[in-house]
């Protein structure tokens, strides 16, 4: 049966999903929405949906799901609408602009019974699911340390969506939120964070140091920047071995497991397309099942991340809000 998507939003983001959707058996665009009906219509001609016009069309329109790509503080308000029509929903991480926020969002969809995931692609990869198995069978004895970092080298500009902070701007909800996602899926929930960083001057977080603490000893190491690109690499050490993500970890296609003087073991798992086909997959199987929610992807997931992104931006002295969306 064919899975009707719409698309919120017509930047990169929701082109590289559209691209990769075009891969996904059974998926069909079938409406992109914008401020900007103009836009709309011309990422639709592109995408080959059948449908195009403002926010208000696209929650208005026959969907089976729709992918909500907008800048992190306008997740929030589109997420609540959709959710009061009843429409499924992929929300890009950082899964909203505040902890408040997607504590709002997560209680709608549950009390609705309406389908709600982050859309947290590298939890999906091939790779990651393999290294996510290799620690769960005991492959590398107990985890007790993750360490991550990703960065990337944009130039200073306050007028970015990456920079500017009505629009989420900074490196913890652009980049941050991966290396903290992995750590959550592989640790849980931390006991405490501390974050040390640098911002821009507009006060936009420039990059940071993460340390999530565990009350029984385990812990992650994390590194986030929009000042300087890092190798993007990702290491999960147990009491037996180690699991490297080689970089870029956040859609790896090889990993490198050590256990003592063992020689490393190189797996290969390659992703389909870009890699965002995976999640759309999950959507999918999800729907079918009747699920409201991902066993990969929980809610409770999510809001531990957004927890620990939360502290994070207090510490470092960023504040951050939910927008108003015009619908």
């Amino acid at each position: 049966m064919t899975v009707r998507w719409g698309i919120a939003a017509t930047g990169r983001m929701a082109a590289v999903f559209a691209e990769d959707l075009a891969l996904v058996p059974d998926a069909e665009i079938a409406f992109v929405g914008s401020r900007d009906a103009d836009r709309a219509r011309e990422f639709a001609a592109r995408a080959g949906a059948a449908g195009s016009g403002t926010y208000a069309d696209l929650l208005a329109a026959d969907l089976d799901v729709l992918y909500v790509a907008t800048p992190h503080p306008q997740h929030h308000a589109i997420a609540l609408a959709a959710i009061e029509r009843g429409t499924p929903l992929l929300v890009e991480k950082a899964f909203t602009a505040t902890l408040a926020g997607a504590e709002e969002v997560v209680a709608a969809a549950r009390a609705a019974g309406v389908f709600c995931m982050e859309a947290m692609w590298t939890r999906f990869q091939p790779a990651v699911a393999a290294a996510r198995d290799l620690v769960a069978a005991g492959e590398i004895g107990d985890p007790v340390l993750v360490q991550a970092d990703f960065g990337a080298h944009r130039a200073y500009d306050p007028s970015s969506r990456l920079f500017d902070l009505a629009l989420g701007g900074g490196s913890v909800l652009d980049l941050g939120v991966y290396p903290i996602s992995l750590a959550q899926h592989l640790l849980g929930r931390p006991d405490r964070v501390v974050a040390t960083g640098t911002r821009f001057p507009n006060g936009a977080d420039a990059s940071a140091a993460i340390h999530l603490a565990h009350d029984d000893g385990r812990a992650a190491a994390l590194t986030s920047s929009l000042a300087a690109a890092t190798p993007g690499a990702a290491v999960v050490v147990g009491t037996e071995g180690s699991i490297e993500l080689c970089p870029p970890f956040h859609h790896p296609e090889r990993l490198v497991v050590r256990r003592g003087d063992e020689e490393p073991r190189v797996l290969e798992h390659p992703a389909t397309g870009r890699g965002y086909t995976h999640q759309a997959e999950e959507v999918h199987r999800c729907l079918a099942a009747g699920l409201t929610e991902s066993p990969v992807m929980p809610l409770s997931d999510t809001l531990d991340v957004m927890w620990v992104l939360g502290e994070c931006l207090t510490q470092l002295g960023v504040p951050m809000a939910e927008a108003a969306v015009e619908i």
